[in-house]
């Protein structure tokens, strides 16, 4: 149990007995009565986002997770399989559960697999990884890093914003938590 305060973005909460990810969190103090946190949750087996409110008092329960090292296989429409990479045990996960993941996930990538109980329930990927563009608006004479960014269609199917002087063929370094261009890669 953890008090309301120390609720953090990224934390998985059990409340009622079902899991939600935070998503975001504020710590709003009105100008009468008690402070109070306020968090975007989304369930994770259902991936429907709600909006909870804590009183900064109240206790709540935090999921302990392991995680397990695994490859990403292949996924067969809805379901993403991964293998474990010690005992060769496979499990699905569900796309929903997955949120932007999927457009990270190649076969034969290591990933972690974060699990609740024994049951897969998502994803860490690595802090960052490579891709090369493959559509975006022909590069800028004379434009710098500093100018505004142009959308570029990556070869996962993601569209970022990257610099202007960026071309189709180029490599980038992308952030997969926030779908950021990090640099350009050689």
């Amino acid at each position: 149990m953890i008090i309301a305060t120390q609720i953090r973005k990224g934390m998985i909460l059990v409340l009622d007995g079902v899991l939600y990810r935070v998503l975001t969190t504020s710590h709003v103090t009105p100008g009468k009565g008690n402070a109070l946190m306020a968090t975007e949750i989304r369930n994770i087996k259902t991936g429907i986002k709600t909006e909870k409110r804590f009183r900064s008092s109240e206790s709540v329960e935090r999921a302990f997770l392991t995680t397990r090292e695994m490859e990403f296989l292949y996924n067969d429409g809805e379901q993403y399989h991964f293998m474990d990479t010690e005992s060769y045990e496979q499990v699905q996960l569900n796309g929903e559960a997955l949120g932007n993941a999927p457009y990270y996930l190649q076969p034969n990538t290591k990933i972690k697999v974060d699990m609740y109980e024994g049951d897969p329930i998502g994803v860490e990927l690595p802090a960052a990884m490579d891709f090369e563009i493959v559509e975006t608006d022909p590069p800028l004479k004379g434009a710098t890093a500093a100018a505004s960014p142009k959308p570029a269609k990556l070869s996962n199917g993601l569209t970022i914003k990257v610099p202007p002087y960026m071309e189709v063929g180029d490599k980038v370094r992308v952030n997969p938590e926030t779908d950021e261009f990090i640099e350009r890669v050689k």
